[in-house]
Parts: structure tokens; C-alpha cells; sequence
């Protein structure tokens, strides 16, 4: 258990990867944290049930894009860092609609800043010196990379996405995301605002909302219903278990260094299909019927820009601050379909009302 007493302000902390951040916060150190998050479609307090009744947790229901309400709660709270992960996140959607993708991602991201800056020039010099404000992005800025299909050698070095790759962002979502990468290192240049910025992979694992590519194939194979796979399944991700990812970056808003990003990976290319692939055969072990799971696979239309390959040099992270993932992807992802078999109420509850799973992004 890691001693301190500084507050720590994560924002959309009811989300996926935001849940896990706070409850590694609370159950692995001393941190108080304040979780700001509006509640919207992918924001469920239930992911937090376990940490709730904690003296040292605080739930703020406040959209980043309310200024007035984000300064109120920096002035209530006095946080020492600000981590911030509130976002639109799923491409699909942002095809369908990228107008909200824009509001909370940029305009929400500049209002975070703003209020952020405002705070930060009211601090003594030794708060100010301990202050940071971590913005939590995506490896989708980078656009996509040379695919294993497109090479004629075999023996040919893939290219990674490092810290310096230039940005050539692909879709309505990771347009929105490069928009508020920029920001933060504006308000680090321009206003001296200490900011760090980290890019991660795909994560999966439990509390996903059941838009996602994870929790849809579990849930609707346990369902009987199609496992949609996009064109040919050929498009390769690089799979970062959520609880790897939110010691990452309590690792990186406590001990990275101001101005710097950090590219958060989990050493896990794998082409879309042979995730489908693996679940059904988890699946299989688990809960056994007549015939594999594979038979649901179908074949969809693929989506409009998709990159076919993302994979990140996570090296930096390892040789400055240490981290390194804890899970492979066989441990992850088992741990992960078993949590999808143990809690189909959650899944059911926070589907009900506002989406059944039904394909986005035409």
C-alpha cells in the first residue's frame, strides 16, 4: 500500500477504463479520489460498488464542459492531480454522430484546461510544484500501420507507434482525440499548465461497456445471436488488460515526468478474428454446448476508414518508470470472459434502455 494523502480528480471515472483507475486507487493506495463524471450511456457507478463506502472516494455527477461546475469542484476539493479520461470513445458511434464526439472531447478538454489553469495560478509555489494534470488519449491518433498482409517479406520489421510518430488520425473519434492531445501540450507551452499526456492500446476486460468488440462477441455467443466480424477480421490490435493500464497511469500522473508522453501497450498484436477465435474456444471450456461457438461467427461489411493495424513500443514507459503488464493476453482475456460469466445482471442493466447490441457506424 503506497502512503500518501494527496487527492487525486480523475474524470469519467464511471467509465471503463476510469472505474478501473478508481478502484485501483482506492483498493492499492492512499490516494483520495474525486470522480467527476456526467453518466452517460457508458458511465455506470456500479463498476465502483466495491469502492463507494470509502471515506477517501467522492462522486461528483458533472460534465467537463460545464465550466462553472469544474471550477466549483477544484475549489471544493483542492486536487493535487487531475486525470483526465471523461471522452467519447467508440469509433462506431462517433461515424454515426461525431457532433458529441467534438463537444466532449475538445470543447470539454479545453473547459478542463481552462478551469485547470485558472486553479493551478491560485496555488501556493509548493502545491503548484506538486501539481499535474495527466491527460489520458489513445493510440487511434496515429492512424494505422504497415499490415503484415501488405508486406512481401516475412522477415520484414514492422514499424510500432512510438511517442514521436506523427499524428494522421483516421476517424471522426481519433480526430477529436489528436484535437485534445494538442491542446494539452498548447496549455503546457503557452500557459507553463504541467501536463503529461499517455496514448494506450484496445483494452479489454471487466465493467466493458457491450458496444465493444470483447464484451459483444461474449454476450452474444452465450446468446446464440451472430458474432459480427468487420470485412475479414484481418484488422490487428494491440490488447491492453484494463487493470494493467490503470497502474500504468497511476504510475505515470505520480512519478512521469512534466511535458513527456508515454505510449502504453501491452505487448498483444492480435488480428480481430483470432480474438472472436479465442473467446469461443474459452467459451467452449466453459460452458460447453453441441457445437463450437466459432459457428456464430459472420462476416460483416466493414466500417467506413478503418485502420488495419495499430501496435505500440511501449518501451519508454518500461525503461523510465518501470511498468511492464502483468497479464498476458491468454490470462487476460480468460479472466475477462469468466467476469462477462459471472455478472450478467451488470451487463444486462446497463444495456437496458439505451442499447441491445444492435451494429453502429454504418
Amino acid at each position: 500500500m503506497e502512503k500518501n494523502n494527496k487527492t487525486l480528480l480523475v474524470t469519467g471515472g464511471a467509465g471503463f477504463i476510469g472505474s478501473a483507475v478508481v478502484r485501483h486507487l482506492i483498493n492499492d493506495t492512499d490516494y483520495k479520489v474525486i470522480n467527476l463524471d456526467k453518466l452517460t450511456y457508458a458511465g455506470n457507478l456500479e463498476s465502483l460498488t466495491e469502492v463507494s463506502s470509502n471515506s477517501r472516494y467522492h462522486f461528483e455527477q458533472v460534465d467537463i464542459c460545464d465550466g462553472k461546475e469544474v471550477a466549483r469542484v477544484l475549489a471544493q476539493h483542492q486536487p493535487d492531480i487531475i486525470m483526465h479520461l471523461a471522452a467519447e470513445s467508440h469509433v462506431d458511434r462517433s461515424i454515426d454522430g461525431p457532433g458529441e464526439f467534438m463537444q466532449t472531447n475538445i470543447i470539454g478538454t479545453y473547459q478542463l484546461l481552462e478551469q485547470a489553469r485558472g486553479y493551478f495560478d491560485s496555488l501556493n509555489d509548493e502545491k503548484k510544484a506538486a501539481f499535474r494534470f495527466h491527460h489520458i488519449s489513445t493510440d487511434e491518433v496515429y492512424g494505422d500501420l504497415p499490415h503484415p498482409d501488405e508486406v512481401e517479406d516475412d522477415n520484414t520489421e514492422l514499424p510500432l507507434f512510438t511517442e514521436t510518430t506523427a499524428y494522421a488520425p483516421s476517424s471522426p473519434y481519433s480526430a477529436s482525440k489528436a484535437a485534445s492531445d494538442h491542446l494539452v501540450r498548447a496549455w503546457l507551452r503557452t500557459f507553463k499548465l504541467p501536463t503529461l499526456i499517455t496514448n494506450c492500446s484496445n483494452n479489454y476486460g471487466p465493467y466493458h461497456f457491450p458496444e465493444k468488440l470483447v464484451p459483444l462477441v461474449i454476450l452474444n455467443a452465450l446468446e446464440g445471436k451472430p458474432l459480427p466480424v468487420y470485412g475479414k477480421g484481418n484488422q490487428i490490435r494491440d490488447w491492453l488488460f484494463v487493470e494493467d493500464h490503470a497502474r500504468a497511469l497511476v504510475t505515470v500522473a505520480t512519478k512521469g515526468a512534466i511535458g513527456e508522453t508515454y505510449n502504453i501497450g501491452g505487448h498483444n498484436e492480435k488480428q480481430n478474428l483470432d480474438v472472436v477465435k479465442t473467446i469461443c474456444t474459452i467459451l467452449d471450456d466453459l460452458v460447453p454446448k453441441s457445437s463450437s461457438y466459432e459457428a456464430l461467427i459472420t462476416y460483416v461489411k466493414d466500417r467506413p476508414g478503418h485502420d488495419m493495424r495499430y501496435a505500440i513500443d511501449a518501451a519508454k514507459i518500461e525503461k523510465e518508470l518501470g511498468w511492464t503488464p502483468q497479464e498476458t493476453f491468454e490470462s487476460g482475456i480468460r479472466k475477462t470472459v469468466q467476469w462477462y460469466l459471472d455478472n450478467r445482471e451488470w451487463c444486462q442493466r446497463v444495456q437496458d434502455g439505451s442499447y441491445q447490441r444492435e451494429r453502429l457506424g454504418h
